[in-house]
């Protein structure tokens, strides 16, 4: 969704090049997408393994999301136990 309102944009900025009011719509579009576009949760762009720091949707997702990384976390130290170990001797500073 986020291509096609850049694309959007894009025509209509060099539309504009003969109609101010373009321009205005154009910007209009980017000031809509920024402020209402990007924060919904659900959509590809804000997937939670790009590894950004976004502030996440909602607390739920948050929630889900934390739950998720320490069940990994638990999974790994149950599968790899000395590697596990040996990562948390380093974090202690042994």
């Amino acid at each position: 969704m986020g291509t096609l309102i850049l694309s959007a944009t894009a025509v209509l900025v060099v539309l504009g090049f003969s109609n101010e009011l373009l321009w205005l719509a154009a910007v209009g579009l980017l000031h809509l997408y920024i402020r209402h576009g990007r924060t919904r949760g659900g959509s590809a762009e804000s997937s939670p393994s790009s590894g950004g720091a976004a502030q996440p949707a909602s607390y739920r997702a948050y929630r889900e999301r934390r739950d998720q990384q320490a069940k990994w976390e638990r999974r790994y130290r149950r599968e790899r136990p000395f590697e596990a170990r040996r990562q948390e001797r380093q974090r202690n500073g042994r």
